[in-house]
């Protein structure tokens, strides 16, 4: 996937790490992207999971409930402090879409990052799995 000259240069170093993580399948270096505050929201829960050892446990747990993830389009904001992702991806069989709006702060770090899913099969899907999979963590978590 080739990089959106509108991204400010620190953001678009930022994304280009995402995404060699992303085909690695490895964001075990995730953290260093993070901003301390990052805040993700889910598609399946009500409030936003606030903090980057949070934001990188999802994060890390959702690559690993993915197969066949593949990025399609990337639409940056004009400020270019902001990236649209489309992808596509199934979990248990179902088959997903979805976009991953990411933003950024002036120095290349990532402070919010935010999933939407449809159709609505793949979102239970999704959710059961990584429900399964960090219920107890996350519940202990959410503010």
């Amino acid at each position: 996937m080739s990089m959106n000259l509108t991204l400010q240069s620190a953001a678009g170093e930022t994304l280009e790490r995402w995404h060699q993580m992303v085909a690695q399948h490895d964001l075990s270096r995730l953290p260093e992207l993070l901003h301390e505050q990052a805040v993700f929201r889910s598609p399946v829960a009500h409030k936003p999971y606030q903090g980057a050892p949070v934001v990188s446990l999802i994060l890390n747990t959702v690559i690993k409930v993915f197969s066949g993830f593949t990025y399609h389009r990337q639409l940056a904001s004009g400020d270019g402090l902001s990236v649209v992702l489309e992808f596509s991806a199934s979990v248990a069989n179902r088959e997903l879409k979805g976009i991953d709006l990411i933003r950024f702060d002036e120095a290349g770090k990532i402070v919010e990052f935010e999933v939407m899913v449809r159709p609505m099969s793949g979102l239970q899907a999704l959710g059961e799995e990584m429900g399964r999979r960090l219920a107890p963590y996350l519940k202990a978590e959410q503010p």
